[in-house]
């Protein structure tokens, strides 16, 4: 009981020293303090440093203390092309209301706007991130925020663009209502765990609106890319929850909706794939469960490789695609159930709203495709109508196991 009363009279002196004696420190361009750098040196932990309106030539401010940086009326802190901006070495350090641009482009070194490293605790919030090489850094973080940031690149080449915000090896980080644009990648997972990424909205980047690998047991939800170099990426993972996104006009030679290769276990559920070059592509994926998604007007709604087995495919909208599946194998190691297909042509005489005859989503023309893909220039020809017709009731090319048993007559809502 006596050691009880210790630890919460420690932890009662603690909060009030640092509620008591914290204070805020003013940054202003014709002040006596002129700089962050200076403003920092004289701060103490818990203080908030205030940022005055203006533009502020600084980069390399190493923030070692656990500071507040509040900025009023978007400040501008410009590091004209050289270095990194800010890296934050601890714990408790939040910055928001920045005006945040030029950090420094290097092929040796990832400068970026905001550096977190090896910290935890830390909140980026309502900040705007102009033309830096990497934006929003984590490094072997963990419990941290990213919120409400706009974030823009140059949008030059693959080489001079870093990625929007960028984790690698971090756990339990949240980010959430940002705008992210013009970057190499617009979010970018490595070897992160149950991290979570909430209402973004990611475009016009020149490779993937997300990526991410080896970064089990996170969460992907309502959040939009669009009109990005090729979709999304999600590799070597397991534990994956992605729904209810928005994967739109991701178009070109190898774009993709969401390309998944080498996930397990995991859950894509009430996401829109609508006007891409491929909606689904999956490559040595296991027992992912596909349901409730809408695949609309892509080229190929799916792509579903051999090595792929034990996944479900259920309750499902396919419209308007102009191949709902296509594979490389002629066997199928997959259940699909009661999707609903626009090309279905079936009857249902016991009106229970499922077809009395099962469906082939795979057609002969697009197993052609798979391995002549030149005779796409024969798409609607009448001479592929009637192939497929043929395939359909004698199979000989597709795969005779990929059927559907129960199609839907309606579509789901």
């Amino acid at each position: 009981m006596i050691n009880q009363i210790k630890l919460i009279f420690i932890l009662s002196f603690i909060l009030f020293s640092s509620l008591t004696f914290s204070k805020e420190i003013i940054v202003s361009s014709t002040g006596s303090i002129n700089s962050i750098l200076k403003a920092i040196s004289q701060s103490n932990d818990y203080d908030t440093i205030l940022i005055k309106q203006g533009e502020y030539a600084e980069g390399n401010i190493i923030v070692n203390k656990k500071l507040t940086f509040i900025g009023e009326s978007y400040p501008i802190i410009d590091a004209k092309g050289i270095g990194e901006i800010f890296t934050v070495t601890s714990n408790e350090v939040h910055i928001s209301g920045l005006v945040i641009k030029n950090s420094g482009v290097s092929f040796l070194e990832e400068n970026a706007g905001i550096r977190l490293e090896e910290v935890k605790g830390c909140s980026i919030t309502n900040n705007r991130f102009i033309n830096n090489f990497f934006a929003i850094y984590l490094a072997k973080s963990a419990d941290c925020i990213i919120n409400g940031n706009y974030i823009e690149g140059v949008k030059k080449r693959e080489a001079n663009s870093g990625n929007g915000i960028h984790l690698w090896y971090c756990r339990d980080i949240t980010i959430e209502n940002n705008k992210i644009l013009d970057h190499r990648d617009g979010i970018y997972f490595e070897f992160v765990r149950k991290g979570k990424i909430l209402n973004n909205h990611s475009e016009n980047n020149l490779r993937y609106g997300l990526h991410f690998m080896f970064s089990d047991s996170c969460e992907y939800a309502r959040n939009t890319f669009v009109n990005n170099g090729a979709g999304v990426a999600v590799m070597y993972t397991k534990n994956v929850l992605m729904t209810d996104n928005h994967f739109s006009k991701n178009w070109g030679p190898a774009s993709y909706g969401i390309l998944l290769k080498d996930i397990s276990d995991s859950k894509i559920e009430k996401n829109i794939f609508d006007e891409n070059s491929i909606g689904l592509y999956m490559e040595g994926c296991n027992r992912v469960t596909i349901e409730k998604n809408n695949f609309t007007k892509n080229g190929w709604a799916l792509k579903l490789m051999a090595n792929s087995m034990g996944n479900y495919f259920y309750d499902n909208n396919f419209i308007a695609n102009s191949f709902d599946i296509s594979t490389n194998s002629r066997q199928n190691f997959n259940t699909f159930e009661k999707n609903y297909w626009a090309e279905y042509n079936g009857y249902d005489i016991d009106k229970d709203g499922f077809g009395d005859i099962p469906f082939r989503p795979v057609t002969m023309f697009s197993m052609m495709i798979e391995s002549h893909p030149t005779s796409l220039v024969l798409l609607h020809s009448l001479f592929i109508d009637i192939l497929n017709i043929a395939e359909s009731i004698i199979p000989a090319i597709t795969p005779e196991a990929l059927t559907d048993p129960k199609p839907r007559m309606r579509m789901l809502n």
